[in-house]
């Protein structure tokens, strides 16, 4: 118990009650941190897609409801990245 807590400040790394339950808090943070980063993630890439396509004149959620209707099923991410790496390839991706 103690060695999980080797890194935490004074009591929480010494004392076994209170290591233990600072392990316990830091699991659910560490849990809680984990779906936010896949929501944060999904945020950037809808800005960076958003930014891209505003560059062509068309606004994100018609670009969205346009690949749909297409059926053109590429996800936020790699779209965001060709956005990024590859503006032609996303061009001829807008074309479409």
């Amino acid at each position: 118990m103690l060695g999980r807590a080797k890194g935490f400040k004074q009591a929480r790394r010494r004392r076994i009650q209170t290591a233990k339950e600072a392990l316990l808090h830091a699991g659910q943070y560490a849990y809680e941190g984990r779906k936010n980063r896949k929501r944060d993630l999904r945020g950037l890439w809808i800005i960076r897609l958003n930014a891209a396509v505003r560059g062509q004149g068309i606004s994100y959620s018609k670009f969205i409801a346009q690949l749909k209707k297409n059926k053109i099923e590429i996800d936020r991410k790699i779209l965001s990245d060709l956005a990024v790496h590859n503006p032609e390839t996303f061009k001829k991706i807008l074309e479409a």
